[in-house]
């Protein structure tokens, strides 16, 4: 089997290397060999490679900042997915490819299910369901993989912006009206590859890690782990004082529901999906402290 791997640098990408591996030949790119902005370009490298399945692992993710640049999102987000399906469709590979709780509105008083409707309430949300869209209307195999909050040992995210912050100042200010999953790359990785493996996932599902919480709890989570292995903070976990989401203006709106049911994807499967904190833990250990 080949595999090729696009946004093979980013937090999902770098996990992707690792576990599809097994699976056989992985072709990964990243920037500036990839090149999202370039129809013609991307066309020509996904014909180059040739392979039986494309997993997309890129993204424009930088949610606030979509506000003010829609273009390069929605060419990102919308336009290179859609020419991923099309090549997909040509060769008659699969494509897999990840989307977001942002595409829901977050007014659901229960976890999200894959055939409730949409509404995104940012122009990340709304440019990352038109690539949604695009995949479902292209007549591709595909698998499309909603997901939340994501973090790994590389990259940027929560648990490193926490840390860094519990070692600058006295008191840390976090929202707690926002309810989701913290999900691993590596467990998106992971799952990835047993779905790539059985050979018969079609569709759209929701991927996130077992259990939930709230950004507020996350954070006092990751300083509570890492002071139990020896990090000395300024701001511990008792110092994480909880706001509402009206306390802590952005200029793209949050859904407060991020939860997601998994039981599509656990029965399709045969899979148990693990508590959010295990894999927390795992990122923490790795981290240097």
């Amino acid at each position: 089997m080949k595999i090729l791997l696009l946004g093979a640098a980013g937090q999902v990408g770098t996990e992707s290397q690792r576990a599809l591996a097994p699976l056989g030949e992985v072709a990964a790119f990243d920037r500036p060999e990839m090149d999202f902005t370039n129809a013609d370009k991307l066309r020509e490298l996904v014909r180059s490679v040739g392979a039986d399945v494309i997993v997309n692992a890129a993204a424009y993710t930088a949610v606030d900042k979509a506000e003010s640049e829609q273009d390069i999102a929605e060419q990102l987000n919308h336009h290179a997915v859609a020419v991923l399906a099309d090549e997909a469709k040509r060769s008659d590979a699969l494509l897999v490819h990840y989307s977001t709780d942002y595409v829901y509105d977050g007014t659901k008083s229960s976890p999200y299910v894959e055939t409730d409707a949409t509404n995104p309430l940012s122009v990340y949300g709304a440019t990352k369901l038109r690539g949604d869209l695009a995949i479902a209307a292209s007549g591709c195999r595909h698998v499309i993989f909603r997901t939340t909050w994501v973090y790994a040992a590389h990259g940027n995210n929560f648990i490193k912006t926490m840390l860094r912050l519990a070692k600058e100042r006295e008191e840390l200010t976090v929202v707690a009206d926002q309810h989701g999953a913290p999900t691993s790359a590596a467990l998106l990785a992971d799952v990835t590859a047993k779905a790539i493996g059985a050979g018969n996932l079609a569709g759209l599902y929701h991927l996130v890690a077992g259990g939930e919480t709230t950004w507020h709890g996350f954070a006092q989570f990751i300083l509570a782990e890492a002071q139990k292995r020896g990090a000395v903070l300024k701001a511990g976990p008792e110092k994480v004082k909880p706001i509402p989401t009206s306390a802590y203006p952005t200029p793209a709106k949050r859904p407060a529901n991020s939860r997601l049911n998994t039981d599509k994807l656990k029965t399709a499967l045969k899979i148990d999906l693990p508590p959010w904190e295990l894999h927390a833990k795992a990122v923490i250990d790795a981290l240097p402290l």
